[in-house]
């Protein structure tokens, strides 16, 4: 039988914790619940991750470079902005499909419990990978002449926000189409509301 890797290892551990934090919430998920559901000691869980608010931070780290790395590869597509937005919409609405857990995560968790992760994440520094990511989409558009000059956090805060409230009443069961229906429509509405004025 094969041994499994200490990065294998961490990985299941990350995995099954996202699963269990985005399901039941922070404080109610123990380390014994995660041990258990990997299969392991909680002596040997503390081996990995020496406490769950390490734990929890290393969960959106995780987060931010897997959507940091998404829109990087987005970034560096020779593509229109236009175009560039319905990328961005199809991956996140696609991760919201089939790795909600990393949303529900990100909502539930992270930004419902932030004195869990306190000066090691003050601002945007546990998230810094993604928002480097959006910066780098929103400077090529405007350099393009495709998006209007503004504000970062306004731009970023609209985008995000059509996406997380599509994303919300997706997990909510209210929308009466799959989320995959909505994509043409959601990256026009974004464009249309960051593209530059004729």
């Amino acid at each position: 039988m094969a041994r499994i890797s200490k990065e294998e290892r961490k990985s299941t551990i990350i995995s099954v914790a996202l699963k269990l934090f985005s399901e039941r919430g922070f404080y109610i998920t123990t380390i014994p619940d995660i041990a258990e559901k990997v299969g392991m000691s909680v002596g040997n869980f503390y081996n990995y991750f020496t406490s769950k608010d390490i734990l929890a931070k290393e969960l959106v780290l995780f987060i931010s470079e897997y959507l940091g790395k998404s829109i990087q590869k987005i970034n560096e597509e020779d593509v229109s902005t236009e175009e560039k937005v319905y990328k961005i919409v199809t991956m996140y609405f696609d991760m919201a499909d089939h790795k909600p857990e990393m949303i529900e995560y990100f909502l539930r968790v992270y930004l419902s419990n932030r004195e869990v992760f306190g000066e090691d994440c003050k601002g945007m520094l546990c998230v810094s990978p993604f928002v480097t990511e959006m910066m780098i989409f929103f400077d090529d558009g405007v350099a393009k002449g495709e998006l209007h000059n503004q504000d970062f956090f306004s731009a970023f805060g609209l985008f995000m926000g059509y996406l997380g409230g599509m994303v919300f009443l997706f997990g909510e069961n209210i929308l009466p189409e799959p989320l995959s229906e909505y994509k043409t429509s959601i990256s026009q509405n974004i464009f249309n509301a960051l593209k530059t004025r004729s």
